[in-house]
């Protein structure tokens, strides 16, 4: 989808905007309302201005949106506001307003900054290592013996991929990403900054002088399309590889333990920590900071909510909340009861003293 840009009054420059006409035809939406409208941002609703383009995608936000400067919407069809002002302002009628503003967004967010093709004069590249030329390797990058490094991979500065690591066509790799010994990434991976792929297991023997490590032989392996967030840690298995399934999303600050398996589709929300061998499977969604004990299989399809503490297996399809996680009914109901323990507690006080005195004068009417 192309961007219409009109001409900001400064001659020196151009800004961005959009008539509501042009954004209507951009995103296959029905105009209502003025069609000479023109925003130059995209804004969510509690942030919009008098230029601000902002989404409608049910009853409470259209309600707030004839309450804001925001002169134009793009809303759900079926939650249009009831009272607004179509000469003044324009609403982009679609079906989904979440998918409009997906589309909208991957026209005006600016592509992020790549190195030039080829190598910058500070990358450490071993003779061993197999680059395809159209690789973009930025500064302070550092590759290990035997890599292979596939067609229009993007390595920003400080990444470094250790001996025999694989970055499958058109992978990108930002700011200071570890790929250690022996992992493979495959196609259209991306990586955010300082994420570490292919640690050691956190694994060790008790024994009387105290902890000794077990060695992990094992990899990580990456499927296509996957995209892993800024500081999370995938560690390499003890035996075999630690898997990440195609098209999974994995967000900041995840914790993926050794011989982990999770399938395709899967989205795994910040600070997430999943013990050694957990499987989870296809399109399973794990909520922020989810805890998995080890050994633990997540069903696909299932959905664990946040800040849950996994210690059971969770069947297919199923939703678990809670510390420890249960089934999201069980769950309910438990925090229902909870809500009540202080009047129960009254009632439990107050019977305790009334029953002495109910006792010692049923004792006096029987005493002859």
């Amino acid at each position: 989808m192309t961007t219409a840009l009109v001409a900001d009054a400064d001659a020196s420059r151009t800004s961005p905007q959009w008539r509501a006409d042009a954004l209507a035809q951009q995103l296959d939406a029905e105009l209502r309302g003025s069609p000479d409208v023109v925003v130059d941002s995209v804004d969510a609703l509690d942030h919009a201005g008098p230029s601000s383009l902002t989404f409608i995608r049910d009853a409470k936000h259209s309600r707030a949106w004839t309450r804001s400067p925001s002169p134009c919407a793009v809303v759900t069809r079926g939650c249009e506001p009831d009272s607004w002002d179509p000469q003044e302002r324009a609403l982009l009628v679609v079906d989904d307003a979440d998918h409009a503003m997906q589309r909208l967004l991957e026209a005006v967010t600016p592509p992020h900054v790549a190195p030039p093709v080829g190598a910058h004069p500070t990358a450490a590249i071993d003779p061993s290592a197999c680059v395809d030329p159209s690789c973009r390797i930025g500064p302070f990058v550092a590759i290990g013996p035997k890599c292979r490094v596939e067609a229009d991979v993007v390595l920003h500065a400080r990444v470094s991929l250790g001996a025999e690591a694989v970055v499958g066509a058109g992978s990108e790799l930002r700011a200071g990403v570890v790929v250690e010994d022996r992992c493979q990434l495959g196609q259209r991976v991306l990586i955010h900054p300082n994420a570490v792929i292919g640690a050691d297991g956190f694994g060790y023997l008790p024994t009387p002088q105290g902890p000794v490590k077990i060695p992990h032989a094992g990899f990580v392996l990456i499927e296509d399309d996957v995209e892993i967030g800024a500081c999370t840690t995938i560690d390499r298995g003890k035996f075999g590889p630690t898997r990440v399934g195609r098209g999974t999303k994995i967000d900041n600050h995840v914790q993926i333990g050794h011989n982990c398996d999770i399938g395709q589709g899967c989205i795994i929300c910040g600070a997430c920590a999943l013990s050694g061998s957990v499987r989870v499977g296809d399109g399973a969604i794990l909520a922020g900071g989810v805890g998995i004990k080890d050994n633990v299989a997540i069903g696909p399809r299932a959905r664990v909510g946040a800040r849950s503490g996994v210690m059971n297996d969770i069947p297919e399809g199923e939703t678990w909340v809670g510390y420890p996680a249960r089934p999201a009914s069980q769950t309910m109901r438990i925090i229902a009861a909870e809500t009540r323990l202080p009047e129960i507690a009254s009632a439990v006080r107050r019977f305790t003293k009334q029953r002495p005195r109910d006792a010692q004068a049923n004792a006096e009417g029987a005493s002859p």
